[in-house]
């Protein structure tokens, strides 16, 4: 019953927080913000408001973080409460918990922005590209992106780490390579649409080159289904480097990272029976990752129902 409770009382300080949110941003915003955000459910309101704070916990990590990323204390393994230098505690080699959570939510946050990014512009360009050009470009590129999809996407990823090694370059190169595929897909669909309009034509016979087809033409177009897939596509990024780093092969030390944090800290598991909270420190970084992609997914959510024309 206390459990009840307490899940309840959280959806409801969500709720409360979400509804004060959503009017602030009604308040502040000009006339076309107040008509975007006055339709939004509350769900995407919650939503943007976790990766609002996500987002400015991992710019001003430095500020908030009350140790620095790599400092290592004489206290190991202490738990919460042990000592109140360590809010959260230690870890095996005793370097702070909240430090870590904060930075980790910064490199990993970062990191899987910066290899979407790089995927999306891989997976979008090559997938214009042959839904423009078409003929043999088309076959090649989407043979290609066949072949590359039909292995499981965290073993390939395994797989390359092991070869070109351990490095956080070579794992954002990876993940960016693979996951364009995906991009790709989408893109070269959506364009496939839009290149058979007239529009498209019309810019043929006025004899503009493939660039301005391109940028000008299709990539406006074909900015709102790229826009909710790219929330879609962090967060399958941002899960992928999680399961990287808690194999170990992710984001190296002395980085922290959420995947590590659960694989360091999953001992503790070991004391749920004696000792609830500290079996739930390895939940912390768990559950920082479990919010963000609910809350992106939220967002997207909201998204691809307005770019769909759907009413409420």
């Amino acid at each position: 019953m206390t459990t009840l409770l307490y899940i309840v009382g959280i959806l409801v300080v969500a709720a409360a927080a979400s509804w004060l949110f959503r009017a602030a941003l009604i308040a502040v915003l000009p006339r076309p913000g107040k008509l975007l955000f006055r339709t939004m459910p509350l769900v995407a309101s919650f939503g943007l408001l976790m990766i609002i704070i996500y987002v400015s916990a991992a710019l001003f990590a430095p500020v908030i973080a009350p140790y620095g990323e790599a400092e290592v204390f004489d206290k190991f393994n202490a738990l919460p409460g042990d000592d109140p230098r360590f809010l959260l505690g230690t870890d095996q080699i005793g370097r702070d918990l909240l430090t870590r959570l904060i930075y980790g939510g910064r490199n990993t946050i970062g990191i899987a922005f910066l290899t979407t990014v790089l995927a999306f512009l891989l997976g979008a360009i090559a997938g214009f590209l042959a839904a423009t050009v078409g003929g043999w470009l088309d076959q090649l590129l989407s043979r290609t992106v066949d072949a590359l999809m039909a292995i499981p996407q965290l073993i390939f990823a395994l797989l390359l780490i092991t070869i070109f090694g351990q490095s956080t370059i070579n794992m954002i190169l990876v993940i960016a390579v693979l996951d364009s595929t995906r991009v790709f897909r989408l893109s070269r669909a959506v364009a496939g649409n839009i290149v058979v309009m007239d529009y498209i034509e019309a810019a043929k016979l006025r004899g503009e080159g493939l660039g301005y087809l391109i940028f000008r033409e299709i990539l406006p177009n074909a900015t709102p289904p790229l826009i909710a897939e790219f929330g879609m596509r962090f967060c399958f990024v941002f899960l992928l480097i999680a399961a990287l780093s808690f194999l170990g092969l992710g984001i190296q030390p002395p980085l922290a990272d959420w995947g590590s944090m659960v694989r360091d800290l999953s001992q503790f598991i070991n004391y749920a029976v004696f000792a609830p909270l500290t079996a739930s420190l390895p939940l912390m970084a768990a559950g920082a990752i479990a919010l963000l992609t609910v809350s992106v997914n939220f967002v997207v959510d909201w998204m691809l129902h307005r770019a769909s024309g759907l009413k409420e």
